[in-house]
C-alpha cells in the first residue's frame, strides 16, 4: 500500500470515531428549541466531522509509538509507517482547516471555538497525559463530550442549561464506555505502558468507578424530561436503559469472567448512547 492510498488515509481519521461522535451531535442538534434548518443541520455534523477526524489523525501521530506495541493497534498506518508523519500532519490540517471554516460560514462562532476546544483537549491534554496518568480517561471524556454540545450550540447559539445537562450526561457515559474498553485490551495498555485505572488501582477499583458513574448518569439523562427539554417518552426509555445499565455494572462485581463482563458494558453503552439520541431526535420529529 503506498503512501497516497486514498483508503490509509480515510483510516487514520478513525471513522468509528466521527460516526459515534456525530450521531451525539445530532442529538443535541435536536434538543436544542428552535425551529430545524436542514442547511444548518448539515453544515454542523460536516464542520465538525471535519475537526474530529483532524482530531483523529493527530492523535495516530502521537500514539504511533504505542500503538505500534498493542495487537489491536499495530496494523494503524503510522504504526506501520506506511505514511510519512509530514503527510499525516499536513492532513490533519487540512482536515482543521475545513471544517472550521465550514463552522465559521454557516454556524456561528459559540459552535467553532466549542469544536476547537474539544479538539485542544483530544489532542493536546489527553493523548500526552495518557502516558502518565489515570486521570486521562477523564480528560478524553470532557473532549467526547463536546459534539452534543456543539450541535445544541449550532442550533441555537446559546450555551444554557440544556447544554450544561448534555456535557454532564455524556461525561458520566464515557468513563464507563471507555473503562470498559481499559478492562478488555488491558494487555495492549500494559504492552504499550500505558497507566490506565485497571493496571494502576485494580479491576475491582475499575469497576467501582464504572458503578458510581452509571449511577450518575441515571441521575443526569432524565433531567433532560425534568426541565422540558424533551418529552415523556425521552424520560421512560433514560430510565430504563439506566436502571439495565446500572444492574449491568453491579453483574459486574460478581464475574468470574471480567473479558466478557467488560465487552457486555461496553456494547450496552452503545446501545443506550445511541438510543438515547435517536429518541431525542424522534420525538422532535413527531
Amino acid at each position: 500500500m503506498n503512501s497516497f492510498s486514498i483508503r490509509t488515509y480515510y483510516t487514520l481519521t478513525k471513522p468509528g470515531i466521527i460516526f459515534g461522535n456525530l450521531i451525539t451531535c445530532a442529538g443535541g442538534f435536536f434538543l436544542a428549541p428552535m425551529e430545524f434548518n436542514g442547511w444548518l443541520f448539515l453544515s454542523s455534523l460536516l464542520g465538525l466531522g471535519f475537526i474530529i477526524g483532524s482530531g483523529c489523525v493527530f492523535n495516530n501521530i502521537i500514539d504511533r509509538i504505542a500503538d505500534s506495541k498493542m495487537n489491536r493497534t499495530k496494523t494503524r498506518a503510522l504504526a506501520t509507517q506506511t505514511i510519512p508523519i509530514a503527510y499525516a500532519s499536513l492532513f490533519g490540517l487540512s482536515l482543521a482547516l475545513i471544517g472550521s471554516s465550514i463552522l465559521f460560514q454557516w454556524t456561528n462562532l459559540l459552535s467553532l471555538k466549542l469544536a476547537l476546544l474539544g479538539f485542544f483537549i483530544y489532542i493536546i491534554p489527553y493523548s500526552l497525559s495518557k502516558y502518565y496518568s489515570t486521570h486521562s480517561t477523564l480528560i478524553g471524556s470532557i473532549a467526547g463530550a463536546i459534539p452534543p454540545v456543539v450541535g445544541y450550540t449550532a442550533a441555537s447559539n446559546q450555551f444554557d442549561l440544556g447544554a450544561l445537562l448534555l456535557f454532564a450526561m455524556l461525561i458520566s457515559w464515557q468513563m464507563p464506555h471507555f473503562l470498559a474498553i481499559a478492562i478488555r485490551h488491558i494487555e495492549d495498555y500494559k504492552a504499550a505502558s500505558i497507566p490506565i485505572l485497571p493496571i494502576k488501582k485494580g479491576i475491582f477499583a475499575t469497576k467501582f468507578q464504572m458503578f458510581i458513574y452509571v449511577a450518575a448518569f441515571l441521575c443526569i439523562a432524565p433531567l433532560l424530561s425534568v426541565f422540558h427539554y424533551t418529552g415523556a417518552l425521552y424520560s421512560i426509555v433514560s430510565i430504563l436503559l439506566g436502571v439495565a445499565w446500572l444492574f449491568l455494572s453491579i453483574r459486574g462485581f460478581f464475574s468470574d469472567n471480567d473479558q466478557l463482563w467488560a465487552k457486555q458494558m461496553f456494547l450496552y453503552s452503545l446501545i443506550v448512547i445511541t438510543a438515547l439520541n435517536l429518541t431525542i431526535i424522534l420525538g422532535r420529529i413527531f
